[in-house]
C-alpha cells in the first residue's frame, strides 16, 4: 500500500483538505480580530459597520472561510501537481528526441509522484539498454555477414581459379594437373570446415542443439583424446601430458560435444604453442568437490592483454597476420564457449610470458 500512487494521492488529498480547513479557520479568526480593531477605530468604523449590518457577520465569516479554503487548497494542489507537470514535460522531451533515454529526471521522495518518476527513470534506462543492445546486434550481424562473405569468398576464388586453369587445359603435365586438383581439394576442405562451423555456431546461438546427456568419466575421455592426438603431436614436435590425482571424475553431458571443445583447445595449443614443445592437460576438483576444472596449457607465445578478452568472440583472430591455413574458421573458441555454457559450465583463458592456459569448468556428478 505504501508504494501505491493512488493511496499516496488519497492520503495527500485528505491532508490538503484538512490543512486548508485549518488555514482557513486561522485566517478568518485573524481577519475577525483585525476587523474588530478597525471597527473600534475612527477611520473605518462607520464603513465596516455598514457592511456588517448589510450582509451580517455570520455570512461574511462563512464566505471568507470558504474562499480562503479554496485558495489554500488550490495552492497546495498546485504545488503537488507542479512536479507532475515537470515529469510530463520531461517525458514529452524524451519522446520528441530532445533528451536521450539515459537522461534521469529528479526523483522527489516527498511527492506522491516520486515513485512514478523513479519508475520512468528505470523504464528509460531499460529502453536505452535495449536500444544499445539492438545497435550491437545490428553491428554484430553486419560484421558476421562481412566476415562470412570474406572467409567464404577466399577459398571459393581459389577453387574457381584452379578449376578454371584445369578446364582451359592450362597445365603442362599430369603432375601440375594433380597439383592444381590438390589445391582445389584443400580449399574445398577449408570451405567445408568454415560452413560446418558457421552452421554449428548458428545452431548454438539459437538453442536448436539438443544435448544428449549421459554420465561419463571425464579423465578417461581426456586420456583417450591424448592418445588420439599422439601422432599429430609427434609430427608437430610436441608432447602431450595428462596430470591429475583423480582416477575418476564423472560429469553429465554430451561427450561428443565436450570432446569437440577439448579438440579445439588442443588444436589451438598445437598451432600456437609449438615453441614450448608441450601440451598439458591438468584436471582437478574445486574445494567443494562439485566442479571439475580442466586446463589445456601450452608454453608458446603468449596472447596479448588486448586480445585476451576477445578470443571467444566469433571470427576474432588474435594474430591478424595469420593466414587462413593457420587461422582456422575463427569460430572454434566461440563454439566451445557455447557448448560449455550449455553444460552449465564456463570457460576462460589466462596468458603470460610463461604459459597460456584455457580453463574449462564443469559440474561434477556425485559418485
Amino acid at each position: 500500500m505504501k508504494g501505491n500512487i493512488a493511496w499516496r494521492l488519497m492520503w495527500r488529498l485528505i491532508w490538503h483538505l484538512a490543512l486548508s480547513i485549518i488555514l482557513a479557520v486561522i485566517s478568518v479568526a485573524a481577519a475577525l480580530m483585525v476587523v474588530e480593531t478597525l471597527v473600534s477605530g475612527t477611520v473605518f468604523r462607520y464603513y465596516l459597520r455598514d457592511i456588517v449590518d448589510i450582509f451580517g457577520m455570520s455570512i461574511l465569516t462563512y464566505t471568507a472561510g470558504i474562499i480562503l479554503f479554496f485558495v489554500y487548497f488550490f495552492i497546495l494542489q498546485w504545488l503537488q501537481y507542479r512536479y507532475l507537470i515537470t515529469i510530463n514535460d520531461t517525458v514529452g522531451r524524451i519522446a520528441n528526441g530532445q533528451l536521450d533515454f539515459d537522461y534521469q529526471m529528479e526523483v522527489n521522495a516527498r511527492s506522491p509522484f516520486g515513485l512514478m518518476a523513479g519508475n520512468l527513470n528505470r523504464m528509460a534506462g531499460r529502453l536505452d539498454q535495449a536500444l544499445l543492445e539492438e545497435r550491437r546486434a545490428e553491428q554484430a550481424k553486419n560484421e558476421l555477414i562481412t566476415n562470412v562473405s570474406h572467409d567464404l569468398r577466399t577459398p571459393l576464388t581459389s577453387i574457381l581459379g584452379y578449376l578454371g586453369l584445369i578446364e582451359q587445359d592450362r597445365y603442362r603435365d599430369e603432375v601440375e594437373l594433380r597439383h592444381y586438383v590438390q589445391i582445389a581439394y584443400d580449399k574445398s576442405q577449408r570451405l567445408n570446415v568454415l560452413i560446418n562451423d558457421l552452421f554449428d555456431y548458428t545452431r548454438m546461438r539459437h538453442d536448436s542443439v539438443a544435448i544428449q546427456r549421459i554420465s561419463f568419466n571425464l579423465i578417461e575421455v581426456l586420456g583417450q583424446l591424448l592418445v588420439q592426438y599422439h601422432m599429430p603431436l609427434q609430427e608437430a614436435g610436441m608432447e602431450g601430458r595428462l596430470h591429475t590425482v583423480e582416477k575418476s571424475m564423472i560429469v553429465s553431458g554430451d561427450p561428443i560435444m565436450l570432446v569437440r571443445v577439448f579438440e579445439n583447445l588442443i588444436a589451438n595449443a598445437m598451432a600456437y604453442g609449438k615453441e614450448g614443445k608441450l601440451v598439458e592437460l591438468r584436471v582437478q576438483r574445486d574445494a567443494s568437490g562439485a566442479k571439475a576444472t580442466v586446463e589445456v596449457i601450452n608454453y608458446g607465445e603468449p596472447i596479448s592483454a588486448l586480445d585476451l578478452p576477445h578470443i571467444f568472440e566469433r571470427f576474432y583472430r588474435a594474430d591478424k597476420s595469420r593466414t587462413e591455413w593457420a587461422g582456422g574458421s575463427g569460430l572454434g573458441l566461440a563454439i566451445s564457449k557455447s557448448i560449455v555454457e550449455k553444460h552449465g559450465g564456463y570457460i576462460d583463458a589466462v596468458s603470460d610470458a610463461s604459459r597460456t592456459a584455457f580453463r574449462v569448468t564443469l559440474p561434477v556428478v556425485k559418485e
